[in-house]
């Protein structure tokens, strides 16, 4: 059964937990994934302990999937679209548009199976055609090869961030754990 966009959100609430205030984290203060700064470009002044969940979940549904355009991957493929969702709740949409755009470009052999992708962040039309192509003709295994593409640089990109800012060390392991591997 495919996944809806609200599941997917769900998913990314029981993920990301609630109030966290680490001072190693470079995010800073936190409550169900929504940092300060998130919460107050969406206009929300009270406590970050007392953020309600459902304007979390609503500030995930604008920002991370139906601005960066994940929604319309969904109907392509929602196991996709959920692990784009989730990257880009930690690393931002358009990064998680730009692996995806990385890894199909990777796999479209050579542009004989689908032209190459402008690596710009944007989950437009033309990336949602390759994606199209590329499932058409790879199938359920070319899902799981993606999956496992998109998986693979979401890892490096965590060991970059550790090797770059050593307090990030404090969580690699759970980052590769719970976002990786999951």
């Amino acid at each position: 059964m495919s996944k809806t966009i609200n599941a997917i959100i769900e998913d990314v609430l029981t993920a990301e937990g609630g109030y966290v205030n680490d001072a190693r984290d470079a995010g800073g203060e936190t409550n169900f994934g929504i940092t300060l700064a998130t919460a107050r470009a969406d206009g929300y002044a009270g406590t970050m302990r007392e953020l309600p969940r459902e304007r979390a979940f609503e500030i995930y549904r604008r920002k991370y999937v139906v601005a960066p355009g994940f929604d319309k991957i969904v109907p392509i493929s929602a196991r996709i679209a959920a692990e784009l969702v989730d990257t880009g709740v930690n690393m931002g949409p358009k990064v998680a548009a730009q692996f995806l755009q990385r890894a199909l470009n990777a796999l479209n052999n050579q542009a004989r199976d689908y032209i190459d992708l402008a690596v710009d962040g944007v989950a437009g039309a033309n990336t949602r055609l390759a994606l199209n192509s590329f499932l058409n003709r790879r199938g359920a295994d070319g899902e799981v090869v993606l999956l496992a593409a998109l998986n693979g640089l979401q890892a490096e990109r965590y060991i970059s961030l550790a090797e770059a800012r050593q307090s990030n060390e404090a969580f690699v392991f759970g980052w590769l754990k719970n976002r990786v591997l999951a």
